[in-house]
């Protein structure tokens, strides 16, 4: 097969003309800042995800740091999973609280229920459940035996059925590569109307936005008063974390799109699946496919790296685990992550590929495996 004269992503955002128009319009309305679009994408995200509330942020990450927050979590112990981005090890450290990592289960490398059970700290109040590749975490499982308050981090599974639904509270991500990308921006979603009370002030330091401050009150209407309520009075010490309109106008026509985005990644998944060598290990199956975690041997996986990138293919590592970095070390074992991420690689997986980036992908991890079976 002849090599391509151009790099294949791992990931990448894909948008068209419908992206362009809506951020035009923001443009053009004046209100750039949090005003209408934002709560639009609030309501309609909270029907996707069936929440009773949604709060747009800057990023997941900023979503977790305010429902720690708002939670008052300062000096206890909050557990995660290896298998994650820093996000989940960093907040807690940013709130004063200890970085509980817990080891990963073998098959889908979501958080393990029962290592996390060895792992609990009598001060362990908050666990972090990262739904790992878009694959629902044991939320269920973990409640067995921790009753603490749960964040259900659902940055890949955007949208599975039923992510968001089984922790107290659920952070959303729509980072640049995300399943529904915005360029950055997150949410926080729950069915705790005193929780969402709590946080909604912490995103502006502690004051309603200035678009909630154009209602007229005769109408009910937001935006059509000639002036607006100036005043303001703070009562909560906040943080400046909510989502701009012309973020928000992106994440409403992406949210459009996403139907269409997830079934061409679950298209991929199965020509993966279908066609790679046997000896290369499938991950658990993904509505969202937010990344292909296949599985190689570990003596061949930077091999294979090199080789397809030669070919123009970009992969990556999905991850390295957290209790490896310096910032999070951990004093204890852990037998699963600490073999199974040395054979991790992920191969491009988005909704720009097409049916030839697929075959190309397939062909040379065969023929790099057709060459070591037969030397």
């Amino acid at each position: 097969m002849q090599i391509r004269d151009s790099v294949l992503a791992v990931s990448r955002p894909t948008s068209g003309p419908e992206e362009k128009q809506a951020i035009a319009e923001v443009l053009d309305s004046g209100w750039w800042g949090k005003g209408p679009k934002v709560a639009e994408f609030e309501t309609e995200f909270a029907k996707m995800v069936g929440a009773k509330h949604a709060i747009a942020v800057t990023s997941a990450s900023a979503g977790q740091d305010l429902i720690i927050k708002a939670l008052n979590l300062k000096g206890v112990d909050i557990a995660s999973p290896t298998i994650s981005f820093m996000t989940t090890a960093a907040v807690p450290l940013w709130n004063d609280c200890t970085s509980n990592i817990v080891d990963v289960d073998p098959i889908d490398l979501n958080i393990d229920p029962i290592d996390l059970k060895k792992s609990l700290k009598k001060n362990t109040k908050a666990v972090i459940a990262v739904n790992n590749a878009g694959v629902l975490a044991p939320i269920n499982e973990i409640r067995n035996h921790f009753d603490g308050f749960i964040i259900e981090d659902c940055a890949h599974s955007c949208y599975t059925e039923g992510a968001g639904s089984r922790g107290d509270a659920a952070v959303w991500s729509f980072q640049a590569v995300k399943t529904m990308p915005t360029g950055d921006g997150g949410m926080i979603t729950t069915n705790d109307s005193e929780l969402f009370e709590r946080i909604s002030p912490l995103t502006w330091f502690g004051i309603s936005s200035t678009y909630s401050r154009t209602v007229d009150m005769n109408s009910k209407s937001v935006g059509n008063r000639p002036g607006y309520t100036w005043d303001y009075q703070i009562d909560v010490l906040g943080y400046k974390a909510y989502m701009i309109d012309l973020t928000a106008a992106i994440g409403l026509v992406q949210m459009k799109k996403l139907p269409g985005y997830l079934e061409w990644r679950r298209h991929i998944q199965a020509r993966y699946n279908a066609e790679l060598n046997p000896i290369v290990q499938r991950p658990s199956h993904s509505e969202t496919v937010q990344y292909y975690g296949a599985r190689v041997p570990k003596d061949l996986r930077d091999q294979l790296i090199t080789y397809l990138a030669s070919k123009l293919i970009h992969t990556s590592v999905h991850y390295k685990p957290l209790h490896l970095h310096p910032v999070v070390a951990q004093d204890r074992k852990y037998p699963v992550a600490d073999v199974e991420w040395l054979r991790l690689i992920s191969l491009p997986c988005h909704a720009s590929m097409t049916e030839d980036d697929i075959t190309y992908v397939i062909y040379w991890v065969n023929q790099f495996f057709d060459m070591h079976s037969s030397s």
